[in-house]
């Protein structure tokens, strides 16, 4: 059974009589932003680039919206972009299953499925703080109330940018809480005088307000919707990856909304970023909002003194267009796709595309490398033989067909089988094996048409397959969903202290709104398999089905990048791209932050150092879109697991920088690097070794 319960803004008699006071102590003059108090009116500017300025007043008062105005000025020109906006956040509350499968960590779960309530967030004007943190101003109101959540409004704006971010900060004392939520920018009337985007092919669309009509959800392209008048635009967008919890699929699910009355719970016009409660319709996990952790429902806005397509370019720069940039020395690989083109389009008999539409959204967002997962549950990995071989030569066929100087498919599968848990391969030439092998028969035999053949029966014979073709091994999302206790539990197995078994994959999986980072489930257990001592490594995966043009592919994926000069040719084999797995050769990244140098004393990661006693010097390199957070330089002893944060809330957006840290190594036996921004995207390196 399910409850949609709506509380709508509340603001109570008492808070109407009483004037809000401004706390100002934390507000240091010399960062580059002003404040100006008229009674409950704030005036703030901040320096917004390049002969711009960035403008915003809001009204404490009670009865008036949030933001009176939102304006810029540029090269002494002023730009009233909005006035009379208010904040609005729907917040969606459903149940976590943390008994039957493994925690917090859980991704199959169905939260939709079981009983849920939306709510309004109200806001009672009753106190305030601007503060300064870094480059960065921020103002927060209190308090925000839903049936369950207490938390603050925080507005944060951003130096050198005309980029806010505006966060609902809440917290539940409730355990066993899932959460989804809705935001935007509303007015009593239409603020704007035509909501633009661009379509999923790319195409800027437009639409002139009418207070009359109900909310659209639209589906877009760049996750953003703009509100323009004659005096500029205001673009409104989520955090690229963090705003979109861990599904098996990417569809494009109307991520962006407009109108009046959005849900039927959202007094006035307005225009914002939205949530499809059912996800794709599988396993829906949502986002984990544990006990007294800070939640952080927040949205980011782009101002510009151009028209709709001019913002929405300026926006599009933050993820460099939905595309993983190039960086000289390096080609980005993907991992982990059960797009089962094989098996339904190949084996099926169906007209087989010149170039399916798959490969044309890999090239357009910068992949340089493709791992494929085929054949997952779909074919005959135990044979018979006809049938498994003839599947494995057509995968072979078609990577080889599909690969061209631009791209490389690479054929992989998720075996699930011998070791425990799942796992993914990789060999550096097609090899065909099967996964079973009858009493008495050969492990290899030759066949008159696709020569070497494997038969495997057992994790000792899968491991010597491994090593006598050069391949690699990991655990596919580890400790959760079908890895749920991998790799713990064979830890100690000799199939995974052998360098032929690679590590683990990392995937944001499962979602967590109150951390400035993605993807601890991995980074923990990064850690743990360093203190294990085997140097492991771990690559980025994706774990997606369907590939279409018109997903929302850019959220779900990531990319590793590895040291490599050239893209291998596939007839000639791609053992550089083992060989860079292996070897620790590559860092990973959601797209906006990149780590071009990593060393500790001169050595890089996969290579061993001696510290000698002295402190040992960190050299990194960092590449951003967003303003940058912080970087964190981990190390371990074999036990424990050491943090340096070094801030960077001083940096602005679209930057680079190289930092050199001096550090007391003494007693680890490891070391690595992670860098985040402020919409939690990063990287982070492989790790280097101590003696």
């Amino acid at each position: 059974m399910r409850y949609h319960i709506v509380f709508l803004f509340i603001i109570s008699y008492s808070t109407l009589q009483a004037q809000v006071k401004v706390d100002l102590k934390d507000f240091n003059r010399k960062n580059g932003a002003t404040v100006t108090a008229n009674g409950e009116v704030l005036s703030v500017m901040w320096p917004a680039g390049k002969n711009k300025t960035g403008k915003l007043t809001v009204d404490l008062s009670a009865r008036q919206p949030i933001f009176k105005s939102i304006g810029l000025q540029e090269a002494r020109v002023d730009h009233p972009i909005a006035s009379g906006l208010d904040p609005a956040f729907v917040l969606t509350v459903g149940k976590r299953d943390l008994i039957s499968q493994n925690g917090w960590n859980i991704f199959f779960d169905k939260v939709p499925n079981k009983p849920f309530r939306s709510y309004n967030i109200d806001l009672e004007k009753q106190s305030a703080a601007i503060s300064s943190v870094g480059t960065r101003t921020v103002i927060s109101i209190g308090s925000l109330k839903a049936p369950g959540f207490t938390g603050t409004l925080q507005i944060t704006l951003y130096n050198g940018s005309p980029l806010m971010n505006i966060a609902a900060v809440m917290s539940t004392d409730i355990d066993s809480t899932a959460i989804l939520y809705d935001a935007g920018l509303v007015s009593k009337n239409a603020a704007w005088q035509q909501i633009g985007w661009s379509d999923v092919n790319k195409q800027m669309r437009s639409a002139n307000p009418n207070t009359a009509d109900s909310a659209t959800n639209l589906q877009v392209k760049y996750r953003s919707i703009v509100g323009e008048n004659s005096n500029g635009s205001l673009a409104l967008f989520p955090a690229p990856h963090q705003y979109f919890y861990p599904l098996d699929e990417a569809f494009n699910l109307k991520f962006v909304w407009a109108g009046n009355q959005y849900r039927n719970m959202v007094n006035g016009y307005g225009i914002g970023i939205r949530q499809d409660l059912y996800g794709d319709r599988r396993f829906v996990p949502w986002f984990n909002a544990p006990p007294t952790t800070r939640q952080r429902l927040n949205f980011f806005v782009w101002l510009s003194s151009g028209n709709a397509a001019t913002a929405l370019d300026e926006v599009k720069k933050f993820t460099n267009n939905d595309r993983y940039t190039a960086l000289p020395g390096y080609k980005t690989m993907t991992s982990h796709f059960h797009n089962e083109f094989i098996m339904k389009v190949v084996m099926a008999n169906k007209p087989v595309p010149e170039t399916p539409a798959f490969i044309n959204v890999f090239k357009r967002t910068g992949v340089d490398i493709v791992h494929l997962g085929e054949f997952h549950y779909t074919a005959h990995p135990k044979g018979p033989d006809s049938l498994r071989l003839k599947e494995l030569h057509a995968l072979f066929q078609q990577c080889e067909r599909l690969s061209s100087k631009d791209i490389l498919l690479l054929p992989g599968e998720e075996p699930n089988e011998f070791f425990g848990g799942h796992w993914l391969q990789l060999f550096p030439k097609p090899v065909y094996w099967i996964m079973s092998r009858k009493e008495g028969a050969p492990f290899v035999t030759e066949d008159p048409r696709y020569g070497k053949v494997y038969r495997i029966s057992n994790e000792g014979e899968m491991l010597d397959l491994l090593k006598r073709e050069h391949g690699l091994a990991w655990t596919a999302h580890p400790r959760t969903k079908g890895s749920t206790g991998y790799p713990d539990k064979y830890k100690s197995a000799a199939f995974f202290k052998d360098e032929h078994f690679l590590g683990a994959a990392w995937k944001a999986m499962p979602a967590d709104l109150s951390v400035p980072f993605l993807g601890k489930r991995v980074l923990d257990l990064m850690d743990d398999m360093n203190n294990w001592g085997d140097r492991k490594k771990v690559l980025a995966e994706a774990d997606l089905f369907t590939i279409e043009p018109e997903n929302e592919m850019y959220a779900h994926l990531n990319v590793n990048y590895l040291k490599m000069d050239r893209l291998p040719e596939y007839k000639n084999g791609w053992q550089p791209v083992v060989d860079a797995l292996r070897q620790g050769k590559f860092f990973s990244s959601t797209g906006e932050v990149l780590i071009p140098e990593f060393t500790v004393d001169g050595r890089s990661t996969g290579e061993e150092l001696s510290i000698g006693g002295k402190k040992s010097t960190v050299t990194f390199s960092l590449r951003w879109t967003f303003p940058m957070n912080y970087a964190e330089i981990i190390s371990g002893d074999g036990q424990q697991v050491y943090r340096e944060r070094i801030n960077l809330n001083d940096t602005q957006a679209f930057g680079e920088q190289t930092f050199r840290r001096s550090v007391d190594l003494t007693g680890r036996k490891w070391v690595r690097l992670e860098a985040w921004d402020v919409a939690a995207n990063g990287a982070f390196t492989q790790t280097v070794w101590i003696k």
